[in-house]
Formats: C-alpha cells, sequence, structure tokens
C-alpha cells in the first residue's frame, strides 16, 4: 500500500499507547502510518449536527469527526468506549488480541478491609460499584473521576481503602500498583481490554491494511459481549457486565450480568453453544435476563437515580434524554406554550418576493393557516438549522440561512433581491432583525404568526445547571427560580439574556438541542 495511513489520536497516555501499539504492527507489515493529533469537536466543522451522524460516545467522538471530515483514515479506542452502534459511515476494521480484562483493586495498605464491615471503595463506574455493593453491602463507595493517574493520585490523598481500576489501563501505561486484588469474580465491561480500529467504510485500501491485524477470536468474544450489551440497553445506563471466551474444544461461553445500582438486585445468565453456532447468544444471553426480570429492573433503573442536577426548559425526547451522560439526572419540561395565531388568506394569498423566518414556530404557524402549495414565497430567509431544514422539507428550497438574527439581517442588508421583506414572527421575538433592515433602508412587513405563552414552573433546589433554548426560555424561567446556577445556552441570543441575570453562561457550538446536551455532558463526564 503507497498510500500513507493516517492514524488520528488524542494526546492522553492510554490513547497514544494504543494509537503507536496499533501503528507499530500495521508498519511491520510494511505500512507507512503517521499519528495525527485531532483537536476537540468543537474545534471541528462538519455540515450536519453530531446526532444526525449517529456520533454519541463521550470518548469517542473527537475521532469520529475528524475522520467523516476526511482528516484522518484511521482511529483507535478502547473497544468498551465505543457505542454498540456506530456513527453512519464509519465501520469496525479490526479488533486486536485482548489484554487483560479483568478489574483490580488498588489498596493503600494491606486487605484487612476486604473482611470488614466498613470500608471506602472509590470507582466512578456504576457497573463495578454494583458489583461490589452486592458482594460487599456494608460498604461504602465514592465516586472516582480523571484520568487514570489522577485517580490514583487521588487514593492515595483520601481517606479511602482502595479504588478499582481496569486491569489493561493501568499495564498498558505501566502504572499498576504494588498492592493489587485481581477480581476475578467481577464480570468486566463489555469489550474489556479490547483495542478497536475504525475506518470510513468506503476506504476499501484502509480497511484491508487493517484487517490483517483482526484477532479473529477475540473479534467473535466481544462481539458477543456487545450484542448482549445492545439487547439490554433499552433506553437507559445499567450496570452491564459480560465475559464471553472460546475452550479448547471451540465451545463459545457467555457470561452476562443485570444489576440495580446499589446491587442489591442481581440477574446472571450463562449460556453456551459450539463456534460457528454462537451468533445469537448475546441476544439469547439477554433475553434470559429480560424474562427473568430484567425488564422491571431496567424500567426501575430508568426511574432511579440521584437528586436532579440539570434541568431543560425545553422537553426532551426519549433519544435526547439517553444522549446525556450517566452523572447527568436531567429532568425536563416546555417552560413556553406556542399557540399559532390566525393569518389572513388575503396576506398569504400575495406574491412574496423575500420572506423571513426566524424560528420553525412561525413557518409552521404559516403552515396551518394555508398549504404550502398555496404560497408564493421566491426567496425564504431564516434563522436555525433546524428552521432550514425544516423548510426545505416543505418548501423544497431556501435562498439563505443564518446561525443567528442578526448575521441574517447584515446578510440581507448586504445581498437581498429589492428592497422589501415579509417577517413573520412571534409576539416575544427581539427585534433586532427589523431594526437592522430599517436602519438600512430595507421596508419590514411584519407578520405575528404565534403567540409565545410563558408556563414556568419551581425547578428542585439540586439543579446545578439550566438549559436554555430561547431567550423566552430565560425570561419564563426567571419568574419562578433564582439565576445562581449554570446557564447552558443553545446560541448567543439565548446567551446575551441569560448573561443580564446568570454569573456563568456557557454557549453551545452550533444551535441545536443535541449541542447543548454536549454542552452539559463536557461538565458531567463519564468513566
Amino acid at each position: 500500500m503507497s498510500k500513507v495511513i493516517r492514524l488520528g489520536t488524542r494526546d492522553s497516555e492510554l490513547a497514544l499507547w494504543q494509537a503507536n501499539t496499533v501503528k507499530d504492527q500495521l508498519q511491520a507489515l510494511g505500512h507507512t502510518v503517521k499519528l495525527v493529533p485531532v483537536k476537540s469537536t468543537g474545534d471541528l466543522i462538519l455540515d450536519k449536527p453530531l446526532y444526525e451522524l449517529g456520533i454519541t460516545g463521550v470518548f469517542t467522538k473527537t475521532l469520529d469527526v475528524a475522520m467523516i471530515n476526511g482528516d484522518i483514515d484511521i482511529a483507535v479506542h478502547s473497544m468498551k468506549d465505543v457505542p454498540t452502534a456506530l456513527p453512519q459511515g464509519i465501520v469496525k476494521a479490526a479488533v486486536l488480541k485482548r489484554g487483560n480484562y479483568m478489574d483490580i483493586m488498588a489498596f493503600k495498605d494491606n486487605e484487612e478491609f476486604l473482611g470488614a464491615r466498613d470500608a471506602v471503595i472509590a470507582t466512578g463506574s456504576l457497573r463495578r460499584q454494583a458489583q461490589w455493593l452486592n458482594r460487599y453491602p456494608t460498604h461504602t463507595v465514592v465516586d472516582l473521576r480523571g484520568n487514570v493517574n489522577s485517580r490514583l493520585e487521588k487514593l492515595y490523598n483520601n481517606e479511602w481503602n482502595g479504588a478499582i481500576f481496569a486491569a489493561a489501563g493501568l499495564e498498558r501505561i505501566g502504572l499498576e500498583p504494588e498492592n493489587t486484588i485481581g477480581l476475578t469474580w467481577m464480570l468486566p465491561a463489555p469489550a474489556q481490554g479490547a483495542i478497536m480500529v475504525v475506518a470510513m467504510e468506503d476506504n476499501e485500501e484502509v480497511r484491508e491494511a487493517c484487517a490483517q491485524l483482526n484477532h479473529e477470536e477475540t473479534d467473535t468474544c466481544v462481539t458477543l459481549e456487545r450484542q448482549f450489551l445492545r439487547e439490554l440497553e433499552g433506553g437507559c445506563s445499567a450496570p452491564i457486565g459480560a465475559l464471553s471466551y472460546i475452550n479448547k474444544e471451540n465451545i463459545v461461553t457467555l457470561k452476562g450480568v443485570l444489576l440495580n445500582v446499589d446491587g442489591s438486585k442481581k440477574l446472571e445468565t450463562e449460556l453456551t453453544a459450539p463456534l460457528g453456532k454462537h451468533q445469537n447468544l448475546g441476544i439469547d444471553c439477554a433475553k434470559t435476563i429480560l424474562a427473568r426480570g430484567g425488564r422491571r429492573l431496567m424500567t426501575e433503573l430508568a426511574s432511579a437515580g440521584t437528586e436532579v442536577n440539570i434541568f431543560s426548559t425545553k422537553k426532551l425526547t426519549p433519544q435526547q434524554q439517553l444522549s446525556l451522560n450517566i452523572s447527568v439526572n436531567a429532568d425536563s419540561d416546555d417552560f413556553i406554550k406556542i399557540n399559532f395565531n390566525r393569518i389572513s388568506p388575503i396576506v398569504l394569498k400575495k406574491e412574496h418576493k423575500n420572506v423571513v423566518f426566524t424560528s420553525k414556530n412561525a413557518v409552521e404557524a404559516v403552515l396551518a393557516s394555508r398549504d404550502v402549495s398555496e404560497l408564493n414565497f421566491e426567496n425564504i430567509y431564516c434563522v436555525g438549522r433546524k428552521t432550514r431544514r425544516f423548510i426545505k422539507n416543505k418548501f423544497g428550497k431556501i435562498t439563505h440561512y443564518e446561525n443567528n438574527a442578526k448575521d441574517l439581517a447584515n446578510h440581507l442588508v448586504e445581498f437581498i433581491d429589492g428592497i422589501e421583506v415579509t417577517y413573520f414572527h412571534g409576539n416575544l421575538s427581539l427585534e433586532e432583525l427589523p431594526v437592522i433592515l430599517e436602519e438600512n433602508n430595507i421596508t419590514v412587513n411584519a407578520i405575528e404568526a404565534y403567540r409565545t405563552k410563558l408556563s414556568g414552573k419551581s425547578i428542585p433546589e439540586s439543579v446545578k445547571g439550566i438549559m436554555f433554548f430561547s431567550p423566552s426560555n430565560v425570561e419564563s424561567y426567571l419568574q419562578e427560580n433564582s439565576a445562581d446556577k449554570i446557564a447552558y445556552c443553545i446560541g448567543e441570543t439565548t446567551a446575551k439574556a441569560a448573561r443580564e441575570h446568570f454569573t456563568e453562561v456557557k454557549v453551545a457550538k452550533i444551535p441545536t438541542v443535541e449541542s447543548v446536551i454536549e454542552l452539559v455532558n463536557g461538565d458531567y463526564p463519564d468513566q
């Protein structure tokens, strides 16, 4: 292969170890490989929102974006961190021979705490927490976050008895402490200890090169474990463990476990099948768990949790709720209600050379009054990706869009065909766009298409951050609540309204609900 394979990597010690391992193996086969440092997703550009491409993994999305953008050819991940559904266009290119799949306990002084009634164990994993409490129900488990180095440092600087780590991570960077215990009874995360190489589906040359690294036995086992996970995921994050292996007689075994968070409920299964007839073993194990009470347990897990720490002023869909990290316990409700006005047929029958929408609500209000086939709009301008997509679906065309009203107004000032616009808006829409246009001698025919009613409510005191999607959301929230929290805003217009009241305001990179969710996830990372 003459082409240089560009291998994208983050700069953490473990990520670099994994990247160099793949690089060395490919080079040993005669391929030329170059490591490419990849910036955070906020510094990368896509022409579609991440959620539309299926990019969800908190540890993998940076490299996924770089690959889709064509900046790199392959990426390397700890396979346990990879979502069970890969983004559109990205495929598994290879799974390397599995390393140590076990969890280990690092401790400071001695192992006597294992027989004691009271002990404090640190971990950031729900799976490890649940299995530990199932075995040691009187112990206390505390949260532990950060990279491997910082987690070890926290262990030694706190009055904890021990902390749980993935053995492979410590071994790969040479950090295994002197005092450790292998937790052979604890089922690992699906695919723990395995390294996965991904590539673009249409890059056949690179995929063929990577296929030479694939370890068939590991690939078979981790595929079953992830199949088990995918079948059980069912709408909420849960403590799930799985381990598959193949014996000398070519019998495939899969063990699986599902627990509740405090470990008081535990469902286990173990099934076997001959190699070659093993393909549905993961699904069968999951169905066994679900039939023995797993469905009820998953329902309990979905409704349980700690105190609400994030509140969305727009009702989140189930998929949006799922995309929040495990450490985010979010609630949501619509803080504004929209009522469409009846727009005069006389107005809508006219030809309109330049039409402006600053929200999807305005478009829906127009279409509620008149069928799209009866509208004669020559040029349609709008604000926001969501509004743009909706207009293109309904009208089949759009002249221009911007992410905020100010930028759209400035574009119209420079490029508009004519000196007049018809502006469909809501009763609470900002005056920024019409003011800029009128200051530049462009006539604005403003038509109120809908009315926004503020309908906020009091939220729990435990909430630390609020997700806002419009200035009206901010106004509605403040009618019943204080501003002593972090404001996560969909765009600069909303952020401007929030900054008048909130001390800490954060703005999404792109104006979508999913981008606001990414903003929140950045402050509440999972391990």
